[in-house]
């Protein structure tokens, strides 16, 4: 009977949380929603600027000109609510854990959220201004470049999401060593692999350039970096004593 109690207890818990995350993202949608074109005009700068002077972007579908701002809104009330959605999970993870792991969780929610829009700033200003004019620069000659907004949206959108994981590769090596998949001595030994690997991810999520390549592949090796130094201290705290596992 206590189980079933506790059970109910945790999906109360559980509706809660979920029931406050929808109304953060929705009175943040509600909130923005007037900006909507705006907001989609900031997002299409990077490509606006490289485009031949007299062109524009085009929408093929009846509806794009509506669902396309809209969908962005959506996306940006999402993003910007992440801390606090994090923050919910934290709370409803929280009682079931000990005490030295509830000190690391809220540090590692903060910094993966601060990483992951920091990825999405670096795909902004860097890589898709790189990009577009890349790509522009290598339309044929008598090709017209007019870019469909809903198609627009959807790459940039890939785009932001991949950088923005790309980017928690310091919060991704402290949990591998928290849960003693590996140690830092291990990463340190593998870091000529690592480090074509990380190339080969910038080949694969940037255009074919050297350049671009490089803009992601070295801050994904300094982070790396970052988060075996990191990960050097946290392995030395870890070594917790059967008393501290038992305390609340």
């Amino acid at each position: 009977m206590e189980s079933q109690t506790g059970l109910l207890d945790h999906l109360v818990d559980l509706r809660k949380t979920l029931l406050r995350s929808f109304a953060a993202v929705t009175l943040i949608f509600l909130s923005l929603i007037y900006f909507a074109r705006d907001l989609y005009r900031f997002l299409a700068e990077p490509l606006m600027v490289h485009l031949p002077e007299g062109t524009s972007m085009i929408a093929t579908d009846v509806g794009a000109p509506f669902f396309a701002p809209f969908k962005l809104t959506l996306m940006v009330a999402v993003l910007l609510a992440i801390p606090f959605l994090l923050h919910q999970i934290w709370r409803f993870i929280a009682p079931g854990l000990y005490k030295h792991e509830r000190k690391l969780i809220a540090p590692l929610l903060i910094s993966s959220s601060l990483l992951f829009y920091a990825g999405i700033a670096f795909a902004y200003y860097v890589v898709l201004p790189l990009a577009f004019g890349f790509f522009t620069s290598m339309a044929p000659e008598g090709v017209a470049i007019a870019t469909d907004i809903s198609s627009y949206l959807d790459f940039v959108m890939k785009i932001f999401f991949a950088f923005g994981i790309a980017f928690e590769i310091p919060v991704a090596i402290l949990l591998l060593c928290w849960s003693g998949v590996v140690t830092p001595a291990q990463l340190r030994a593998k870091r000529p692999y690592v480090i074509v690997i990380l190339f080969v991810v910038g080949m694969l999520l940037t255009p074919p350039d050297i350049i671009s390549q490089t803009l992601l592949a070295v801050p994904m090796w300094i982070l790396f970096e970052l988060g075996v130094f990191l990960a050097r201290f946290y392995t030395k705290k870890s070594t917790t004593t059967e008393e501290e596992h038992t305390d609340e």
